[in-house]
């Protein structure tokens, strides 16, 4: 069974407000986006009596690593005190990275269909592009070395991995659902829950 383990996404980007495929682009947070990381942080730190038990580990990507500084801080640990893994960076969208959804219609007409028809297997066109069942395939094994408690800033594709990995819920769920970036969210007993 894993361990107790606290997931947070990274705090809104200005390209999260523009709906743009965002990926593995390296975006910055938004001013809203640091306050919901410190709330997410403040919340933390009423859950968490003893935080020098647990890991603190981040994407590497900047809009992640920010909102764990910014959470640490509020929890009154040292910004830097946490490591970095890259299999928690956000699934590829290839070429797709930087368009809106609009914005490919417009260049190529039909081209979002077989994304739309097949969230969960689509690979975004261009180098590098993934589907979340490769990204899943990336994660499992960090998730499956889990041994401590940790506290885990990372995307909203690894947190709907996570849900097909831990509640086993079906793909077309899990790639659907809306992933929040003002809660926490809880493993615990192999469960996931929104707080």
């Amino acid at each position: 069974m894993p361990p107790l383990c606290y997931f947070v996404r990274h705090g809104q980007t200005g390209w999260n407000a523009e709906l743009r495929l965002q990926g593995q682009a390296d975006t910055d947070m938004s001013e809203l986006g640091r306050g919901q990381a410190v709330r997410n942080g403040r919340r933390l730190a009423e859950l968490i009596d003893g935080p020098e038990e647990f890991d603190f580990v981040a994407s590497p990507l900047k809009r992640t690593r920010e909102t764990m500084e910014l959470i640490r801080r509020e929890m009154g640990l040292p910004a830097s005190g946490y490591r970095t893994d890259v299999r928690l960076v956000e699934v590829h969208f290839g070429d797709w990275q930087g368009s809106t959804y609009a914005e490919l219609e417009e260049r190529q007409p039909g081209s979002t269909a077989a994304r739309l028809s097949d969230k969960w297997g689509f690979v975004g066109p261009g180098e590098g592009g993934e589907s979340y069942q490769m990204l899943l395939d990336r994660v499992k094994p960090w998730y499956d070395a889990l041994q401590n408690p940790t506290v885990c800033v990372t995307h909203g594709g690894v947190l709907r991995v996570l849900f097909r990995l831990v509640e086993r819920m079906p793909e077309a769920e899990a790639a659907e659902m809306d992933i929040l970036q003002e809660r926490v969210l809880r493993l615990q007993d192999s469960r996931l829950e929104w707080l």
